[in-house]
């Protein structure tokens, strides 16, 4: 399949591609998605984007836009919303895609052999994926059983578990096999990060084996790992430097030898040495962005977009420590996040602060007395000011508050009860017909409520910066005009110098800060 390459700053005239590999090599942030996503755009009708650790999660973004009526209700009618509307991830929606073929192939082998009886069974897409990641895990086997893919050991004697509870490794081998035996004839397969929690020993023998089983599609791999860039055999590959996205144009270089890569690829991708710190947040104009560099300044501060991006690409990052040999961690907000959910990411090396928001780290205590002081201000004074006009706005936007906490522990509670195996359709009936009476949405709204009034009864300031999801929390208390500041923006700035200074007023905030994170 011959493709023409986006644009190159380095020359006025198309560079064409015919090669049936093309592995596109840089370091994070030089360009590979958004030059793998021109090129999708360029070949929508023929391109597949597959992504083996995106495979993994679903898209937790929700709809911002609000319903009449009373919201209690809507909160239990959540319940039958999603029985009937489950979100699922691409590696679920492969194992329902694939299943809904085996049964038919099924039926269809039941009925031909009723003319044919030496006919013999079909061989379907997951007879071919069972045999390559049986290769790649030689001491697991996948068993198909009552409609369902699972896992069971060669060694240990015992029972077998479902394909939803293979590791993240396990799961991506499936998918990138299915995903690519889905794909329609002769398409352009676009692969990002095609290493992702890969093991060393099976990584360059899977993308052998996919390739063999589709030599009709073209692949293009977009990877910063240098030996898988080298195992790619009879492949095109090519460097990128940068990207301008402004232009939409790339630095990239075509690397003509088989055998080596430029001194300057390796020294680009392997010269950071600092440990990296992925947060939320797009861009430096972010508190984000801007804040946490100073907190923690042995770091590279890295902005990754949403919450899941960071927790992706932090577990990601670790499992490529033997290649980069690099510490990384991330944060991300705690917004209405359970006790549960906190341990798991913190396990994954992930920060979560004791506070709702970014924002309400400028709200903690210490920080305020710290500027106040600076401002040859009453520290005890001034906080206590911002701190009764603080609990009066959340007493105003209490029930608000309330009702997204408790959606959450709805929404967290139908995800653990719909993720249950079930065997049958009367079993399945009799699921969807309890699970109103196992999720008490009164309850959990109920015990909500009490714990928010109780906070704001006792003037619990930290336990409603742990709560309070309110990024207009700093205007709103009044915070600048009670300490002579003209907004929100200058008590930021203000905060940021007093870190750069790195005085003893700075270790009071930065202690502050990484405390509330739990650093």
């Amino acid at each position: 399949m011959e493709l023409i390459l986006p644009t190159n700053q380095n020359t006025s005239a198309p560079i064409t591609f015919d090669s049936k590999v093309l592995v596109v090599i840089g370091a994070n942030g030089s360009g590979k998605t958004s030059f793998g996503k021109d090129l999708f755009k360029r070949y929508t009708e023929s391109a597949v984007w597959i992504s083996g650790m995106h495979s993994l999660f679903i898209n937790s973004e929700e709809s911002s836009s609000t319903t009449e009526g009373n919201e209690l209700t809507r909160l239990q009618s959540m319940i039958t919303e999603r029985l009937f509307m489950p979100r699922l991830s691409d590696y679920e929606k492969l194992i329902l895609h694939l299943q809904t073929e085996e049964f038919e192939l099924a039926v269809q082998f039941k009925d031909s052999s009723k003319i044919n009886p030496e006919l013999r069974p079909p061989l379907t897409k997951i007879d071919r994926i069972q045999t390559i990641w049986e290769k790649m895990f030689p001491h697991n086997r996948l068993v198909r059983k009552s409609g369902f893919i699972e896992l069971a050991s060669t060694k240990i004697i015992g029972d077998s578990y479902t394909a939803g509870r293979m590791s993240d490794g396990e799961k991506i081998v499936f998918y990138l096999i299915g995903a690519i035996l889905c794909a329609p004839t002769n398409a352009l397969l676009i692969i990002e990060e095609p290493e992702i929690l890969l093991h060393d020993s099976i990584k360059t023998t899977l993308w052998d084996e996919i390739e063999a089983i589709r030599p009709d599609c073209t692949y293009v791999y977009l990877t910063h790992d240098i030996d898988l860039a080298s195992s790619r055999k009879n492949s095109k590959r090519l460097w990128i430097r940068s990207f301008n996205a402004d232009a939409k144009i790339w630095d990239y270089e075509l690397i003509e030898s088989n055998d080596h890569f430029p001194e300057g690829l390796y020294m680009e991708i392997l010269g950071s040495r600092k440990p990296i710190l992925f947060i939320e947040g797009t861009d430096s104009n972010s508190i984000d962005s801007r804040l946490y560099p100073f907190i923690f300044p042995d770091y590279k501060v890295k902005p990754m977009g949403g919450c899941q991006k960071v927790i992706e690409t932090t577990k990601a990052f670790s499992q490529l420590k033997d290649f980069h040999t690099l510490e990384s961690k991330g944060i991300v907000d705690r917004d209405r996040r359970t006790e549960g959910e906190i341990a798991y990411l913190r396990e994954q090396q992930i920060y979560v602060p004791y506070v709702a928001e970014v924002e309400n780290l400028l709200m903690l205590e210490p920080v305020i007395k710290t500027v106040a002081s600076r401002l040859m201000k009453d520290p005890e004074e001034i906080f206590n000011q911002i701190k009764e006009n603080v609990i009066k706005l959340f007493i105003k936007d209490m029930e608000s508050q309330v009702l997204l906490h408790a959606r959450h522990r709805v929404q967290k509670k139908l995800e653990k009860v719909l993720n249950l195996k079930l065997n049958s359709i009367e079993e399945l009936t009799e699921h969807v017909e309890n699970i109103y009476e196992t999720i008490h949405v009164e309850s959990i709204y109920n015990e909500l409520k009490k714990q928010f009034t109780h906070y704001a009864d006792t003037g619990n300031y930290q336990e409603i910066l742990r709560v309070y999801n309110q990024k207009g929390m700093l205007p709103q208390s009044q915070l600048c005009k009670i300490c002579g500041i003209n907004n929100k923006e200058s008590y930021l700035n203000l905060i940021l110098s007093i870190l750069k200074e790195n005085k003893e007023d700075a270790h009071i905030i930065r202690t502050a800060i990484k405390e509330c994170l739990g650093a």
